[in-house]
C-alpha cells in the first residue's frame, strides 16, 4: 500500500513580552472600530510609533472627541488621525470609507470592527446583521482597499477573531433564517468567517504572488465595551463578572493584533493570541482549527461574499 505525505503542520510559536515597538514613521494604517476598546489603544500604539492612521467610526462626532484627546495626549498634529464615517453594515457606507482610506497606499489593515450578540436583524442583503457587519463589511472594504495595499510597504492585513471560532457552524444558507436564531451562535459563526476569510486571504495572496500578507488574531477575555450589548441582563452581568475575574485591559489584551500587523517573527499561517499575564502577555500562535481551513467550505465562503457585496477580488 502506497501513502501520501502531507505538509507538516506548523507548530505554536510563543513571542515574549515585553514586544518590540516597531518604528512606523512614513506609514499609513487603517483601523475599523478605532475609537474605543481594543481599536482605539491598537490606533494610539500606531499613532505613537510614528503611522498615520485612518479610522473607521459609526458616530463621528464622539470619534472627533476621542480623536482630539489622542492627538493632544501624543503630542501630534492634526494630520497624524482622520476619522471617517464607517458603518460596515451599510455597503455604500464601506465604499464611502474606502474611498477616504483609499486615497493613499495603505501598509496596514486592522479589521477590528465588530457588532456582539445583538437581537435578531438582518441588512439590505437579507443577511443577520453579525455576519453582515463583521464579515460581509470587512470583506468588502479589504477588496476595495487591495491596490492601495499592493503598493504599501510590507503589507499587512489583520483580521481581529476570537478563540470562541472553534464553536461556530458556517450555515450559509441560513444567513438570513431568523428561526432558531441565537445572539451568541450568530457571534461566533462571525467569528469563524473572519478566521476562515483570514486564512484563505492567505492563500489566495500567496496564488497570486501578492505582497500582501493576511493575519487572524484574537484578543482572549478582554474588558470592552462589546460586553455590554448582550440583549440578556444575566448574560451580561456574569460576562462583566467573567472579565473583571480573568479578562485584560484592551491595551495588553492587543499585544497579539500590535504583533501580527508590526512584528517581523510572525508568520500568517498561524492564529494570534495573547497567554499568561493579565498585564504584560507573551503572545502566543497556534495551528488554526480544521474548521477553518476546509477548503470546500472556504471556497463557499468566498464565493458567498461576493455574491452578497458584489465585490469580486481574487477569483479563481
Amino acid at each position: 500500500m502506497t501513502t501520501t505525505s502531507r505538509p507538516a503542520s506548523p507548530s505554536r510559536t510563543r513571542l515574549t513580552a515585553p514586544l518590540s515597538q516597531p518604528d512606523l514613521s512614513g506609514r499609513r494604517a487603517v483601523v475599523t472600530g478605532g475609537t474605543s476598546g481594543l481599536g482605539l489603544v491598537t490606533t494610539r500604539a500606531f499613532a505613537a510609533w510614528g503611522a498615520t492612521v485612518v479610522v473607521g467610526a459609526r458616530d463621528v462626532e464622539r470619534a472627533a472627541e476621542v480623536r482630539r484627546r489622542l492627538l493632544n495626549d501624543l503630542g501630534l498634529s492634526d494630520d497624524r488621525v482622520t476619522i471617517a464615517r464607517l458603518d460596515l453594515f451599510d455597503l455604500d457606507s464601506v465604499d464611502g470609507f474606502g474611498r477616504v482610506a483609499g486615497a493613499a497606499a495603505v501598509d496596514l489593515l486592522v479589521l477590528n470592527a465588530a457588532s456582539s450578540s445583538v437581537p435578531f436583524r438582518t441588512s439590505r442583503e437579507g443577511v443577520e446583521s453579525q455576519f453582515a457587519t463583521n464579515h460581509l463589511g470587512h470583506f468588502a472594504l479589504t477588496g476595495q482597499l487591495l491596490d492601495q495595499l499592493e503598493a504599501g510597504q510590507d503589507p499587512r492585513v489583520v483580521t481581529v477573531s476570537s478563540a470562541l471560532y472553534t464553536r461556530g457552524a458556517l450555515d450559509l444558507d441560513r444567513l438570513g433564517d431568523a428561526a432558531g436564531y441565537s445572539p451568541g451562535r450568530g457571534y461566533i459563526r462571525a467569528k469563524l468567517a473572519n478566521t476562515m476569510f483570514a486564512a484563505e486571504f492567505e492563500r489566495r495572496l500567496r496564488r497570486a504572488e501578492s505582497s500582501i500578507r493576511s493575519f487572524a488574531a484574537h484578543p482572549g477575555m478582554a474588558r470592552t465595551p462589546l460586553h455590554g450589548t448582550y440583549p440578556s441582563a444575566t448574560t451580561r452581568a456574569v460576562t462583566a463578572l467573567l472579565a473583571r475575574a480573568i479578562g485584560r485591559e484592551p491595551e495588553p489584551a492587543d499585544a497579539a493584533i500590535l504583533a501580527a500587523a508590526t512584528a517581523a517573527n510572525v508568520t500568517p499561517d498561524l492564529f494570534w493570541g495573547p497567554v499568561g499575564s493579565r498585564t504584560r502577555p507573551d503572545v502566543a500562535g497556534v495551528p488554526f482549527a480544521p474548521v477553518a481551513t476546509d477548503a470546500r467550505a472556504a471556497v463557499a465562503l468566498w464565493n458567498a461574499s461576493m455574491a452578497l457585496t458584489g465585490r469580486r477580488y481574487l477569483e479563481e
